[in-house]
């Protein structure tokens, strides 16, 4: 089988995930989360928001983990003012990506990817996509396994 060409891997480490979750569905509760993890000088590197089917809201982003703890801090304070049902985060994650040009107009990347960390027993945490890239959230330990296996799978420059 012939490999996949893409322009390389991408690592992002010394992350932490946190999610808040079960939120009513309804506009500015992104505004009210990223807005006041910006105010606190908070960079936010990975965002993901989804709303399930009883329209409630799931709000999941990667921050440095030095800033954990005061990410926490914030969202306990915006998780009353936005209804959220709770707030939860996972220290000691880090994103591994895929990237290159045309991925949208190539079908096979993302699962070939999701494939190759399946493979080897690595749960992806999150999904983000771009027209030039699949980054996925996984467990730190994992990520030499996940690299490894990436170089395996995709012809790289």
């Amino acid at each position: 089988m012939t490999k996949i060409k893409i322009g390389g891997i991408i690592q992002n480490t010394n992350l932490a995930q946190v999610g808040v979750l079960g939120i009513p569905d309804r506009p500015g509760t992104a505004a009210a989360i990223l807005g006041a993890l910006g105010k606190a000088g908070i960079n936010v590197q990975f965002i993901v928001q989804c709303i399930d089917m009883n329209n409630r809201d799931h709000v999941v982003f990667c921050v440095h983990e030095n800033d954990l703890d005061a990410t926490l801090k914030i969202m306990n304070e915006v998780q009353t003012c936005v209804g959220s049902e709770c707030v939860v985060s996972q220290p000691k994650v880090c994103i591994v990506s895929i990237f290159g040009p045309d991925f949208r107009e190539r079908p096979a990347i993302a699962g070939t990817m999701f494939e190759a960390l399946a493979a080897q027993g690595i749960n992806i945490l999150a999904i983000s996509t771009s027209i030039s890239t699949v980054s996925c959230v996984i467990d730190s330990a994992r990520l030499d396994d996940a690299v490894a296996a990436l170089k395996e799978t995709f012809n790289l420059p």
